[in-house]
């Protein structure tokens, strides 16, 4: 009974030391998790308020460039009103009507063709040497009928 009891009590020690063991070990996993459960924590914390200030950012963002496509908007419809945009619209369909008649007309190309050329290297010309100052000084009257004549106009 005696080596039944020696070995029973090595078995408990053996297990209580065991158990002792385990523990620790156990202890130790727990801080481990507990430590990475932190880190994790934190690492979260830290993207979120990253991540929100992006957004805020984003918001901010989005809001000047609604506030200056409404400036962009309202500057092209005031610009389009200006004096002056009616007459470019204008030549822009002189400009359609000429090509037309020098595709269907054939005589009219090329003089047409010759007219510009000539009116274009005068109006060149105004822009280099002596000539724009005089321009400038004194009016130069053209013989071309800019307005359609009227009847009355024509009986004077």
């Amino acid at each position: 009974m005696q080596n039944f009891l020696i070995g029973l009590g090595v078995g408990v020690v053996l297990a209580i030391v065991l158990v002792v063991i385990m523990s620790v070990k156990r202890h130790k996993e727990m801080l481990a998790v507990k430590q990475e459960t932190e880190r994790l924590k934190r690492m979260l914390t830290d993207r979120m308020d990253l991540e929100s200030e992006g957004l805020s950012k984003l918001k901010e963002q989005n809001e000047d460039l609604k506030k200056q496509n409404e400036n962009l908007r309202i500057s092209l419809s005031t610009y389009s009103q200006k004096p002056g945009r009616k007459e470019v619209a204008r030549l822009h369909v002189y400009q359609l009507a000429v090509d037309r008649l020098t595709i269907n007309s054939p005589g009219f190309g090329a003089a047409w063709q010759a007219a510009l050329k000539e009116s274009e290297d005068e109006f060149q010309k105004t822009y280099v040497g002596v000539q724009p100052f005089i321009k400038r000084l004194i009016p130069i009257k053209t013989d071309a009928a800019v307005l359609p004549r009227t009847v009355e106009t024509e009986e004077r």
